[in-house]
């Protein structure tokens, strides 16, 4: 396999993790737990540090044109999701059944909220995270990779966290700005701490996908000495 195929490979890999994490974070982001006691948050904030983890990778390797590329794509099936649903729900569930239309609306009429929250969070902070990371990465003339990738996450989640608690609960009426400022400052918090956490784990993805598309670099000039 030579290097252009392993390239694209891994980005098709990347873009899956990367898709599937967004939408499934708008589906389950109607619930709201509590974590280690102290942040009250959707549960689908656990996804969100994932998605920024892969946007920085994938900017490391394809650059901004390809976080564009695939921020234009996620943003277009998130879309088609809240499509698919709002026809699901307007859809009657026959009686009898344990999940009916109140059930299936409180569960899923909520996602809707965060759906279109994420939609224009994400694209702002996609565009904020993309400007920053090669900021930082020119700064530091390509070198600690967990600069640009932690630092440029660090400022695109907090826009990120801000417009899409807004959107998700403050404006249905779910939380009061109290609550809004509280929950939208820990689950900022949050986040960093994610970010952080996942500092090995960016340089364990760079360090894999370096050698795998290394191998390839090095078999084809063997091939051309050969």
């Amino acid at each position: 396999m030579d290097i252009t195929k392993r390239k694209d490979f891994v980005f098709v890999i990347l873009a899956g993790f990367f898709i599937t994490n967004a939408i499934v974070a708008e589906l389950i982001g109607g619930k709201v737990v509590q974590f280690f006691g102290l942040f009250t948050q959707s549960v689908g904030i656990i996804l969100w540090p994932v998605v920024f983890l892969l946007t920085d990778i994938i900017n490391e390797y394809y650059g901004p044109k390809g976080v564009r590329r695939l921020t234009y794509i996620t943003v277009g099936l998130i879309s088609y999701t809240f499509i698919l649903i709002s026809i699901a729900i307007r859809i009657h569930s026959i009686d009898g059944m344990p999940i009916t239309d109140e059930v299936f609306e409180t569960v899923f009429g909520q996602s809707q909220w965060i759906i279109v929250g994420s939609i224009i969070a994400f694209f702002v902070s996609q565009l904020i995270d993309v400007y920053f990371f090669w900021l930082f990465r020119n700064l530091t003339n390509g070198k600690m990779i967990w600069i640009r990738a932690t630092g440029s996450t660090i400022i695109s989640q907090f826009f990120d966290t801000f417009i899409v608690q807004f959107i998700a609960f403050v404006l249905p009426k779910k939380w009061t700005w109290e609550q809004f400022l509280e929950r939208a400052s820990m689950g900022y918090l949050f986040k960093l701490l994610v970010a952080l956490a996942l500092i090995p784990v960016i340089y364990f993805l760079h360090n894999a996908i370096h050698k795998y598309i290394k191998t390839a670099e090095e078999e084809g000039i063997k091939n051309l000495d050969a």
